[in-house]
């Protein structure tokens, strides 16, 4: 009796001590990450830097209800909210509105959208590395002014025309930067304060001083984005001798576009990107109406890379285009004219010891195309994702968080026939007749208490 009241006492105690712990679960938490290279934590930068806001993060995650996305993505923000405990996580349902994620710019499924301090940025891609530097410059106080070259018939930072930017700049206003306007003449000069300069496709040719002041602005160090088209000459060859660079007579075709069902062929579609800090981990497609080529020249002052290459079946077409759908029309390269053929650059991203007195590093970005950020094509594939890594590369804001690859370094385990079949011997031939060995013991045991 009393041996029976002494187990039941026991097994109420081990229930009471089991609830405690449970209780105690709730309210403290204990979490230590035994991964090989600490994988499953954040890195010591990423804490840093919720340590630093000091207002509520709100996640707002546009994924669908089906499949585990939404589960992957909830465990994703526990690692940060495990550091900061008022960021809110959301989730939207694409499919519940597709109009209004048409509207909204949403394309891909698992989208994440990031809130802090009345601004917002947009994550198409889920690593820890992407998500702290969109935390890292929505925390930024400081706002940057990047000035638009008007006066000349230029692409209008504020305009809703198919052809303007509005859709893009209020994009960047909402990371904190303030796009404004800049009518150059009269001596007038860019103002110190710039943080860059953007020259979007001058429909006029720019006059003398106005391209004067601008080259000067570039040799003074100033950072500038320039949006070339094909067409007359605006009036920039001063600049572009001053970036080392050279618009190619024509206009860029791409003969691999019907494949992927692009019935125009003056319509770029780009899917694979030269390795650049932009570009780099660049994933989806990028479309460009309407483009025009580039070259280095050859002894240049800057270190010229590649941020955009057309194919193989690519050239840059200097006779008449056929319109899209034009029956009996078609077009060819030509070897005994300008043309050349694909690959041709498109896009390049120039660097430079800069001449102000902290001798940072000066940036330029020449893109022979000013549609993909316009407002009727923004939304196409990665044009905003492009767009918003080209402004936060000239901004200096690649300069982020650096996560270091935190993969396990024993994912492969490389064994030799013998090894193999060792362990083949131990697991069904060993561990078993061990185990029998234990069980024979345990019960002659048993038997002689009896």
């Amino acid at each position: 009796m009393r041996g029976g009241f002494g187990r039941l006492l026991h097994a109420l105690l081990c229930l009471a001590l089991a609830g405690l712990v449970g209780f105690l679960s709730t309210r403290f938490g204990f979490r230590y990450d035994w991964s090989a290279a600490q994988s499953a934590s954040l890195a010591p930068q990423s804490v840093q830097l919720l340590q630093r806001l000091d207002a509520p993060v709100e996640v707002i995650s546009y994924a669908g209800e089906s499949g585990n996305l939404r589960a992957a993505i909830a465990a994703f923000v526990a690692r940060y909210r495990a550091h900061k405990a008022d960021i809110a996580l959301q989730f939207v349902d694409p499919a519940s509105d597709p109009a209004a994620m048409r509207a909204l710019g949403v394309r891909v499924d698992g989208e994440i959208e990031l809130r802090y301090r009345g601004r917002n940025e947009r994550l198409q891609r889920l690593n820890e590395q992407e998500f702290s530097n969109a935390l890292l410059r929505l925390s930024r106080t400081q706002e940057r002014v990047v000035a638009f070259l008007s006066g000349d018939g230029e692409r209008k930072p504020d305009g809703v025309a198919d052809a303007d930017l509005a859709q893009f700049t209020a994009l960047l206003l909402n990371q904190g930067v303030r796009c404004v306007p800049l009518v150059l003449g009269s001596g007038a000069r860019i103002p110190d304060n710039t943080d860059l300069l953007v020259i979007a496709d001058p429909r006029t040719a720019v006059a003398a001083p106005v391209a004067a002041e601008i080259v000067d602005w570039v040799e003074r160090g100033g950072a500038v984005l320039w949006l070339a088209e094909p067409g007359e000459n605006p009036g920039l060859a001063t600049l572009a001798d001053a970036l080392s660079v050279r618009v190619l007579p024509g206009m860029l075709v791409d003969g691999a576009g019907a494949s992927i069902g692009l019935g125009d062929p003056s319509f770029v579609a780009l899917s694979r990107y030269p390795d650049h800090a932009i570009t780099r981990g660049l994933e989806t497609t990028t479309l460009f109406p309407q483009a025009v080529a580039l070259a280095q020249l050859t002894q240049p002052r800057w270190q010229v890379q590649p941020l955009l290459r057309s194919g193989a079946q690519s050239w840059n077409e200097t006779g008449a285009i056929p319109k899209a759908g034009e029956s009996g029309a078609t077009i060819r390269f030509d070897p005994d004219t300008d043309e050349m053929r694909g690959p041709l650059d498109l896009g390049f991203a120039l660097s430079r010891l800069s001449p102000r007195p902290d001798r940072r590093e000066q940036r330029a970005v020449v893109i022979g195309d000013g549609d993909f950020l316009s407002n009727r094509f923004l939304g196409n594939g990665g044009n905003r994702e492009l767009g918003q890594r080209v402004f936060n590369w000239l901004l200096a804001d690649d300069a982020l968080i650096e996560i270091p690859d935190r993969g396990a370094p024993d994912r492969l385990i490389q064994l030799s026939q013998t090894r193999l079949a060792m362990i083949g011997l131990g697991l069904l031939i060993v561990l078993p007749l061990i185990l029998a060995a234990i069980g024979i013991v345990t019960a002659w045991r048993r038997r002689r208490r009896r």
